[in-house]
This record gives structure tokens, C-alpha cells and sequence, in this order.
């Protein structure tokens, strides 16, 4: 669902989520379970408007660049005006303040971004308003915390300063070497979390196939829905 062809999935490691890789463009299980979604549910995507944020540098987001002519990206990047372009060539937006107008896109993509967010109910808004009427978020996010409760590893202060609940853990970041701080564990209570602040209705779709290389840990794809 990322190469469009017969490929071999393989991994060199039991940690699946990161390692059982295509061996033709390198994407990984939650992307191709992304993918799979956008196909099924949205099979007319390459025609439609979309921004994705934080994307990847394989897989899902490189099949979206080449296929979508309506497609778009941001990083973001700390300290610099949002909305404009930065040295790096990429759009500068921050998820929970965005400069896009009301109802820009038909669908939002995120790949694993929701869990690094300080204020995850400012950007689920901000999401609900650049979408429009009959849009969606799709998106990927570890479910870690399964039926147990969502709850912080880290805040941010007013002052700028970063309290630790817990130990800090950091994942990849394709524009910061340093990584990604996790913020939050989520549980499938993410959905009210997401209905109580942006008013938007989502789905949890869970996949599991071997055949499609679409197999590993936390592999659920979100369906955020716009009324």
C-alpha cells in the first residue's frame, strides 16, 4: 500500500513497529497501515486537498507527495514567524496555532505526532477548524496505554520550562536530531478527548495482515471525522 507492487517485508529485529521494513521504498508497518486506510476509505485521495505535518522521508508521506497534487507539509520550527517558509525549505506551522485559513484542506495526515504535542487539545482544534465540512484526520499515534487512562509524561510552564511527570523519552525527528519529547501516553480514550475539543468523531481502525506487511506493535490508524 506504500510501493504499489509485490515487495518482501523483513525485519532483523523483534521490535516489528520500527524494523519489519519493505525492501523496495523502506516504509515500516504504520505507515503501510496508513496508507491502507487512506485506500479504503478515502479512495479518491490523490484528488483531494492535503496537509500533512511532520512528515517522513519514506513511505507514506513520499507516495502522498508524488501522487497528490493537492498535497502540502509543514515542520515546525521553534523561534521562527509561523506561516513562513524556513532555510530547510519547509513550511513553518505550529499544530496548535496554525496560520492556515478555516477550512483549507479535505483531509489532515499526522504519522506519530499527537504523542509529542504539550497542549494535544489546541492542536485537535486547530485541526477541526482547517478542515472542511466532510474532512478528516488521519492519523497514527501509539495507543500505549490500551484501556488504562491517557495521561502526561511532561507539561510545559508558562515560563517555557518543561516539567517531567516521568522519565523522559524521546522518538525520531526528521528535522531535530535530538528527537521528539513524548508528552503523553495515549489510551482509546483518545477518542472523547477528541470529540470533547475539537467536535470531531473518530474511528479506530486496527489492522492486522501479514500478507500486506501491515503487522507490529501499536499499528491502530485514527479517523478523526468533521461533520
Amino acid at each position: 500500500y506504500t510501493c504499489d507492487q509485490e515487495v518482501v517485508f523483513s525485519s532483523q529485529q523483534a521490535w516489528l513497529r520500527d524494523w519489519y521494513k519493505c525492501s523496495n521504498c523502506g516504509s515500516i508497518p504504520r505507515e503501510r497501515a496508513l496508507m491502507y486506510v487512506m485506500e479504503k476509505f478515502y479512495p479518491k485521495w490523490k484528488q483531494l486537498s492535503i496537509h500533512e505535518s511532520s512528515p517522513g522521508n519514506r513511505g507514506a508521506s513520499i507516495k502522498l507527495k508524488n501522487n497528490c497534487p493537492g498535497y502540502q507539509t509543514s515542520q515546525y520550527f521553534s523561534g521562527f514567524p509561523l506561516g513562513e517558509i524556513h532555510s530547510s525549505g519547509w513550511r513553518n506551522e505550529d499544530l496548535e496555532n496554525q496560520t492556515f485559513t478555516d477550512e483549507s484542506f479535505d483531509l489532515v495526515v499526522t504519522q506519530d505526532v499527537m504523542e509529542h504535542i504539550f497542549h494535544p487539545e489546541e492542536a485537535f482544534s486547530e485541526i477541526a477548524r482547517t478542515l472542511r465540512p466532510g474532512g478528516a484526520h488521519i492519523f497514527t499515534v501509539p495507543i500505549v496505554n490500551k484501556e488504562r487512562p491517557s495521561h502526561a509524561r511532561a507539561t510545559l510552564e508558562a515560563n517555557g520550562k518543561i516539567n517531567y511527570l516521568e522519565e523522559a523519552q524521546y522518538h525520531g525527528n526528521p528535522v531535530n536530531p535530538k528527537g521528539s519529547l513524548v508528552t503523553r501516553d495515549w489510551g482509546y480514550d483518545i477518542c472523547d478527548f477528541i470529540l470533547k475539543h475539537s467536535g470531531l468523531y473518530t474511528t479506530i481502525v486496527y489492522i492486522d495482515d501479514i500478507s500486506l506487511g501491515i503487522r507490529a506493535e501499536y499499528i491502530e490508524v485514527l479517523i478523526s471525522r468533521k461533520i
